[in-house]
C-alpha cells in the first residue's frame, strides 16, 4: 500500500506545480493533482514556496492546510474511479449533480474527515458504508 509520509506529499505536490507551470510532463497523478491545484488559486502561493514543506496550518491560524485539501482531492477522484468503496461513485454523481464536481468533493470531504475521525477515536477500520450513506444524504438534501 502507498503511504506517503507528510514531507512527501508536500514535496509532490510542490514538484507537480513547478513542473505545471514550466509546461513540462507530468505522470497520471500529477496531472490529476495539477487539475485540482488549478482549481485552488488560494494555494499557489503555498506551492510555489519551497518553506511551505515545513510551514503548520493550525486551526488558529484560520488556514485550511493545502495540501491536506488537494491531498483529500485526489483521493476521493481515486475513490470514485475505482467506485471504493462499493456505492461512492454512484453517491457522488448524485451529488455532483446537484452541486457540481468540485462543490460535491468539498461536501464528500466532510464525510471522509468525519468517518477518518470517528475510525481514529474508536480504533476500529474506517466504516465505508456509513461514509457512503453520509455522501448519499448529502445528494438527497432538500
Amino acid at each position: 500500500m502507498f503511504n506517503p509520509s507528510k514531507d512527501e506529499v508536500r514535496q509532490f505536490f510542490i514538484d507537480a506545480w513547478r513542473r505545471h507551470r514550466e509546461g513540462l510532463v507530468l505522470t497520471p497523478l500529477e496531472t490529476l493533482g495539477a487539475r485540482w491545484m488549478e482549481q485552488h488559486p488560494e494555494y499557489h502561493d503555498d506551492l510555489a514556496d519551497p518553506e511551505a514543506m515545513q510551514r503548520d496550518y493550525t486551526v488558529e491560524q484560520g488556514r485550511t492546510n493545502p495540501f491536506l485539501h488537494l491531498s483529500m482531492h485526489l483521493s476521493i477522484t481515486e475513490q470514485v474511479s475505482i467506485d471504493q468503496p462499493p456505492g461512492i461513485k454512484q453517491a457522488f454523481h448524485l451529488l455532483a449533480a446537484r452541486l457540481g464536481e468540485h462543490e460535491a468533493q468539498h461536501a464528500i470531504m466532510e464525510c471522509l474527515g468525519e468517518m477518518l475521525w470517528t475510525a481514529q477515536r474508536s480504533g476500529l477500520p474506517p466504516d465505508g458504508e456509513n461514509y457512503v450513506d453520509c455522501v448519499r444524504r448529502r445528494a438527497t438534501r432538500g
